[in-house]
């Protein structure tokens, strides 16, 4: 029997970038066929469809990640009411005490700092059986492990994008120059009323790397590029904020 894991990011990208890490940390495997999962996360396989009888919403299959010795499930639950959710449904259905390592991985937006973050979470994760680590990035040693990371540092305020064009930086200089020209030379002709998003706070950083995985790989989505690009191949990897994220999933479940 393996020791399960269970982490919370807060959207798609978020997997991928945490799935890249992990499976070059501990050579897990993306587990894409039913039988082959590890029996005790079952559980978390939706049953119904459509999910909360919405037709458009996508079906909330985590992703999982296993080897000989370890099983993951990574999921994608949006903002911080819904990540506390998300434990309570994964508890309620896999009991706290079947996991090694519990986790969530959050954003630091241009509102919130990374501390009042990881406060609010804690509020919200007050009644649930696993108490986590008061500051954000501390890995509890105890049964389950816990911890909550929040992007890009712990400290700054930022994104999984400010990580994103870090590495682009290592891997992608030349593309990322070029892109940032064309982002420049296109914002004088998005106006805020038609491009909202573009206007967000990270709206550009978006685009910026947007703009790269299209030239990496066009017509898919960015999520796609970083599982089968180097955005975190070898020379990102010596970032040091890619390496204490790093440092936090390994000694979160053991790696």
């Amino acid at each position: 029997m393996r020791k399960l894991g269970y982490l919370v990011v807060e959207g798609p990208h978020d997997v991928e970038f945490v799935c890249r890490l992990l499976k070059d940390l501990a050579s897990l495997t993306r587990v894409a066929q039913q039988a082959q999962l590890e029996s005790q996360l079952m559980p978390l396989i939706p049953r119904k469809f459509p999910h909360e009888g919405d037709l458009l919403k996508r079906v909330p299959v985590p992703a999982f990640l296993q080897n000989e010795d370890l099983a993951i499930a990574v999921h994608a639950a949006g903002g911080d009411s819904r990540i506390a959710e998300s434990f309570q449904d994964t508890f309620r259905q896999v009991g706290p005490g079947e996991f090694a390592a519990v986790g969530a991985i959050l954003d630091s937006d241009s509102k919130e700092t990374p501390e009042d973050r990881h406060s609010h979470l804690l509020d919200l994760l007050v009644d649930a059986p696993v108490t986590f680590p008061p500051q954000p990035g501390v890995v509890h040693m105890g049964s389950p492990r816990c911890g909550i990371y929040v992007l890009p540092d712990n400290k700054s305020l930022g994104t999984l994008e400010d990580l994103l064009l870090e590495c682009s930086t290592a891997a992608y200089p030349e593309h990322l120059r070029l892109a940032k020209e064309f982002i420049a030379a296109a914002m004088p002709h998005c106006p805020r009323s038609v491009f909202k998003d573009l206007h967000l706070p990270a709206g550009q950083k978006k685009a910026l790397i947007g703009a790269i995985a299209t030239l990496l790989r066009p017509g898919k989505a960015v999520q796609v590029s970083i599982q089968d690009n180097a955005w975190l191949g070898a020379e990102s990897m010596k970032l040091d904020r890619l390496r204490q994220i790093a440092a936090f999933l390994g000694t979160l479940f053991d790696l």
